[in-house]
């Protein structure tokens, strides 16, 4: 690639990452999307997850799961955001009021939900339980799924490993009938 081509995607990318960061509550990079369907980043419309005590961030499910009882280092956190399917979020930055069908129906077949924070943060939200959740017997995603293009506090475990941010949630394990 020549080097006037390598500064052209240089810039575009600048462009288009520095334009992302720019997305908050009352956005302006994608008006028609950017209105939450409930709650704003001062008064959030629901609270998703257990708070979680600093000395117990994960479960023993993930525990037992985990080599030698090694887990990544997580912390207990509380984050303000916009539930948001990831798939449409990062491919063509679509959130918000106007996309919440689509994002539901993405997040039912499988796509990968996150949270928008107000400082343009990203956080892959993923149910916490290991097991549990590798199994189905979880209910996050279906809490998740009712509260796309909300503005929530979601309570969990963050992680981030090469600059990958994740949010593990606790509380939704299905009760047997």
């Amino acid at each position: 690639m020549s080097k006037k081509n390598r500064w052209i995607v240089g810039a575009a990318v600048l462009l288009v990452t520095s334009s992302l960061a720019m997305v908050r509550a009352g956005g302006i990079l994608f008006p028609d999307w950017s209105k939450p369907t409930k709650g704003t980043y001062d008064a959030p419309a629901a609270e998703i997850g257990k708070k979680i005590d600093e000395g117990k961030t994960w479960s023993g499910t993930t525990v037992a799961a985990s080599i030698q009882g090694k887990t990544i280092k997580g912390t207990a956190t509380t984050v303000v955001g916009e539930i948001v399917d990831l798939s449409c979020y990062l491919q063509v930055g679509k959130h918000g009021d106007k996309h919440r069908d689509c994002g539901q129906k993405c997040a039912r077949n499988g796509q990968p939900i996150g949270l928008l924070a107000a400082d343009g943060a990203i956080y892959t939200l993923i149910d916490e339980e290991h097991d549990p959740r590798r199994d189905g017997l979880t209910d996050f995603r279906k809490s998740a799924i009712e509260h796309m293009a909300q503005v929530v506090t979601v309570n969990g475990t963050l992680t981030e490993v090469e600059g990958q941010k994740a949010l593990f949630v606790q509380g939704f394990l299905k009760t047997a009938k």
